[in-house]
């Protein structure tokens, strides 16, 4: 299962990083890719073996220091 979501507040490569790491903990989680916008939120696809709750990916990206901003998940959590 596939997850898109828009991320505030990233400008770097540690930024990557860091929500990528954060991100990785969540049980089920196989990849998380990441493209990084000059301006505005970067978009964050994360892929899971089964659906991701949303509150877990906030929560997540919220420990990397940055803000969950919209998401487009399959199915409600």
């Amino acid at each position: 299962m596939r997850t898109d979501v828009s991320v505030a507040g990233m400008t770097c490569d540690h930024c990557v990083t860091a929500v990528s790491d954060e991100l990785g903990k969540i049980r089920g989680v196989t990849r998380v890719e990441v493209v990084l916008a000059e301006a505005g939120p970067s978009s964050v696809a994360i892929e899971a073996d089964s659906d991701l709750d949303r509150a877990a990916v906030a929560s997540a990206i919220s420990e990397a220091g940055y803000e969950l901003v919209d998401a487009d998940w399959d199915s409600p959590s």
